[in-house]
């Protein structure tokens, strides 16, 4: 059994920045636990994440070269550097030329009698399992979801050729689930719903990583049991051998009292969006906009965007990813002193604890949707993708802190959201009723994330409990 001081875990992340800062929070949890973590990423990536551990040493960067492959450009190591998501699938093949350099990494650890306590690798990453078995090494998984969200991607995965049978809002039953809201198939990831028989390129990588998955020691869960104990047997039910689900979340609050992004050299940018909020004199009078960092949003619906929140009449802060769009015609003068759109990065978790941010439009990607909770910060859910409709139907309709932006389909695929419905949802959740009743919902929830990370609270527990048992494997 290794002792304390030469504890160490082993960290993969997957390249992609939603499921790679999570995980540079958890190592500075365990760090903080007096466990040195090596994280294993390619030089790029290295370079990226080099300043989030800088003051940290007992978190070492460990680099593997990024296979170059047929199909995906070159330089390409990051999903955030892919010409467009088309590219995602070569790109997540590729990954699994990264096995023999990583195998090799565990061995020499091995070799120095400085055997890791675990791995914890990407979901995407699943042929670490095979890896990390060979050589008696535990390894867990992290899909950066949350719990429902996988529970319910897992189970109409499995009952993928019923659900087909069903059109887009007939509701979904799914056995031996009690879901705090009603599913329709339009709620499900469109590679649930897109392909029953799972035969196309794409379901078999999945369908391949989630065996991997199902096998794992253990699965790390960016939540905390607090928002959804309930349905964690259920999630842990896909797995074999007894794996557990270990809540450890809100990962970025581990980060203690300042985030991350700080040591990040931003802080120009950072005081732009700050200093505009302090001149804002009412209190959770702004909703903030953002759409995260992968969704593609056209330059007319963000033009749609713009005169919804003009037509609003609410103060808002909103960041546009876009390089090509600018504002419409007649909408800068309009929001003067009440807009302000920032194409920059920005701290997105100092905006929503900021006292002048009374709501977020968001996408509802998971980071996003606990930066919010976290915060208590009602959201104005509008995802876009993958499981983000799971995650916004918990917040709105499962735990009652947001409310929900119309949409309407037209006759292709695109979803469009018109600059009216951008408006009314803006003012129902900044001055309607419902806005307030999500208010009174989402500020307690922030109370409890924050007391669950710290000392006693029900993630830092259940940190502690994982060290100890890993310990005793």
């Amino acid at each position: 059994m290794p002792s304390s001081s030469s504890s160490h875990v082993v960290i993969f992340p997957f390249m992609a920045q939603g499921h790679t800062l999570p995980l540079l929070y958890l190592s500075k949890a365990l760090s903080h636990q007096q466990i040195k973590v090596t994280i294993i990423t390619t030089p790029s990536n290295a370079n990226s994440m080099a300043k989030y551990v800088t003051n940290h040493p007992d978190i070492n960067l460990h680099e593997i070269p990024f296979p170059t492959i047929d199909g995906l450009p070159k330089g390409c190591e990051n999903t955030s550097q892919l010409p467009s998501m088309e590219f995602l699938l070569p790109f997540l093949q590729a990954t699994k030329e990264l096995q023999k350099p990583f195998e090799q990494v565990l061995e020499t650890m091995i070799k120095s009698n400085t055997p890791p306590l675990c791995v914890i690798s990407d979901f995407f990453l699943g042929w670490s399992l095979a890896s990390c078995q060979a050589l008696g090494v535990p390894r867990l998984a992290f899909h950066g979801m949350g719990v429902l969200s996988m529970a319910i991607s897992k189970s109409s995965w499995v009952h993928a050729p019923q659900i087909d049978s069903l059109s887009m809002f007939d509701p979904v039953d799914l056995p031996g689930m009690r879901l705090p809201f009603t599913l329709t198939k339009a709620d499900l990831p469109a590679e649930t719903v897109n392909s029953s028989n799972h035969d196309d390129p794409m379901s078999k990588f999945i369908g391949e990583v989630g065996e991997d998955d199902a096998k794992s020691w253990g699965i790390i869960v960016n939540s905390f049991k607090e928002l959804e104990e309930n349905h964690i047997p259920s999630f842990e039910s896909f797995y074999m051998n007894g794996a557990k689900a270990w809540c450890l979340g809100p990962l970025f609050l581990y980060d203690e009292m300042e985030g991350l992004e700080k040591s990040i050299n931003q802080s120009q940018i950072s005081s732009m969006s700050t200093q505009w909020l302090d001149e804002q004199i009412t209190p959770d009078s702004v909703i903030y906009v953002s759409f995260g960092t992968q969704a593609a949003v056209s330059d007319s619906q963000l033009d749609e965007v713009a005169f919804g929140l003009e037509e609003s009449g609410f103060p808002f802060l909103w960041v546009v990813r876009s390089k090509s769009w600018s504002l419409p015609g007649g909408v800068e003068e309009k929001i003067k002193g009440r807009g302000l759109i920032v194409k920059e990065w920005v701290d997105q978790r100092q905006i929503l604890s900021h006292r002048a941010t009374g709501g977020f439009l968001s996408h509802c990607g998971w980071n996003s949707v606990l930066e919010s909770v976290a915060a208590g910060v009602p959201i104005l859910a509008w995802p876009m993708m993958a499981e983000q409709s799971l995650n916004a139907k918990l917040i709105v309709d499962g735990l009652g802190a947001g409310t929900s932006i119309k949409k309407v389909q037209n006759q292709g695929s695109e979803i469009l959201v018109s600059r009216q419905a951008i408006s009314e949802g803006v003012k129902e959740l900044m001055g309607g009723q419902k806005g307030r009743s999500a208010r009174e919902r989402a500020e307690p929830l922030g109370r409890v994330a924050r007391r669950a990370v710290q000392k006693d609270g029900s993630s830092h527990d259940t940190l502690s409990k994982l060290i100890d048992q890993l310990r005793r494997c």
